[in-house]
This record gives C-alpha cells, structure tokens and sequence, in this order.
C-alpha cells in the first residue's frame, strides 16, 4: 500500500477559492489548475498511490472549503489536514467543528520557522497549547512544519499529550538550522509517539528525483526513528527505496504507507 502525506490543493477558481486575507504568502494564480483535484488523481494514478492525505496550505488560511470540496468528491481514497491561526481565541473551536463536519480531517498543523513567526514564536503560548490540547481531544495527529530551532519547544507539548500522533513535516528543514538544534530535533525520536516524514528533500538537495546526495542524512533519521515511525511524504515513492535500500521490503513498505495505514486506520 501507498500513502502519500504532502500534496497542497490549489484552486484558479480564487472566486470560490479565495486566498485568505491572513495568509502567509499567496502563489500566482497564472500557474495553478482549473481542476486541482482532477490533476492529482492522474498524479495518484501515475504512481499508484492508494490514498492521499491532502495538506491545506497556508494560502487559503483557516478556510477549508477547497479541502472539504476534494474530500467530498473522493471520499474513498482521501484525508485531509486543517490549519487555524492559533492566537485566535476560538481556534479550538472552529478546529472541533470543523471535524464534525467532516470527520476525514484527521490533522491540525502548526507552522513555525525562525524568521517566518507568522504564526507563533512560542509552542508555550496559551493558544499554541490550547490548539494543541483540542486536537489531542479529538483524536487527531498533530503536523508539525517547524525549524529546527523549534524542537527542543515541542517537548513540553509532546509530553503533556502522549496518546496524540506527532508528525514532523519535511524531515525537520535541516537547512533552516544549525547542527546543535538539529541535535534536538532528532532527539524527539525518544517519544514513541513522534513520526518524521521522509518529505521535502528538495529544499536542501538538487539531485531530483531521488536526491541520493541526502542518503548519509536519511540514514541517520531512519536509525533514529525506526521504519516503523517514518512516513514516505513527497516526490515518488522510489525515493524510499533509494534511500533505504538497506532495510528489508517489508520495512520500506512500511514507510511507503504501511505505518500511515496504521496511524489512519486504514484496512487493505
């Protein structure tokens, strides 16, 4: 089974779609498709992918509509992430019914980079935890985009909630840090609970597809976290077997999306 956790839905249609006035960035309308979800279905068709987690991007907010739209229309074969602005004092609130209203939202993310505080600048703050406290309620995996000047933050959280998944997003963005608080990003492997997603290779290595530049660096996350706590997230799936040639099939199976078709309750 395949499981791809990364793709980002973009919608030409900024009518029905409109970019968030909050949001972080907004891309060029000129380069998106008429028909987001169509073009990722032939992505998954291509490359025999099973199911999808869909990440809402930060462009569209805390509006979900483009999300809900996908999942309505591919009920069986996608999930869904969510993204709230956590100093908003009814983000717990809006994340709970956001789930009620489609319970294949199986994720909150929280999005934190030195230099780019737009959203937090502390996993200590009240609505950071309180967000974090919700998503732990519901029964959802807590996704984190975080630098790795951030790692060592996440603890008190990741301690305080054992029974919530914790996802690391694109192997930690090594790049956005030093080698002392990457230390402490690996250092999160000691929590049975901390996932790290074999995604986004591309932001510090230019050898596409497989990027085997990065091997000595995928080798030491692996030895870290184990096959069986880490999920395969973006470009194509021999990406794993490019660069965990070393463990057995059954292993590498379980990054392809064995480990996420655990995590999602996913039965073959």
């Amino acid at each position: 089974m395949i499981i791809e956790w990364n793709t980002h839905l973009f919608s030409q249609d900024t009518a029905r779609y409109p970019f968030h006035p909050r949001a972080a960035y907004a891309p060029s309308t000129a380069q998106l498709s008429p028909d987001p979800l169509g073009s990722y279905l032939d992505r998954m068709a291509a490359m025999n992918i099973d199911y999808a987690v869909i990440v809402h991007p930060e462009p569209y907010g805390d509006d979900h509509r483009l999300v809900l739209d996908s999942l309505k229309q591919e009920p069986d074969k996608l999930f869904g992430t969510s993204l709230f602005y956590p100093h908003d004092e009814d983000a717990p609130q809006k994340l709970a019914a956001l789930v009620e209203q489609e319970p294949r939202i199986i994720s909150t993310r929280f999005h934190a980079h030195r230099g780019k505080e737009f959203y937090l600048n502390s996993f200590a703050d009240p609505g950071v935890i309180a967000l974090w406290e919700k998503a732990a309620a519901l029964g959802l995996i807590v996704e984190l985009h975080i630098g790795p000047n951030y790692a060592a933050q996440v603890i008190d959280l990741i301690q305080a909630y054992p029974q919530c998944t914790v996802l690391i997003d694109h192997v930690g963005e090594p790049q956005m840090g030093n080698a002392v608080e990457y230390a402490d990003m690996l250092a999160l492997a000691a929590f049975d609970n901390v996932y790290m997603k074999l995604s986004g290779l591309d932001h510090f290595a230019t050898d596409a597809p497989l990027y085997e530049s990065a091997r000595r660096f995928t080798r030491l996350l692996v030895d870290a976290f184990g096959s069986q706590r880490m999920v395969w997230g973006s470009g194509t799936p021999e990406i794993v077997d490019a660069h965990l040639s070393h463990l057995s099939a059954s292993d590498r199976d379980a990054v392809k999306g064995d480990n996420l078709a655990r995590l999602l309750k996913i039965t073959p």
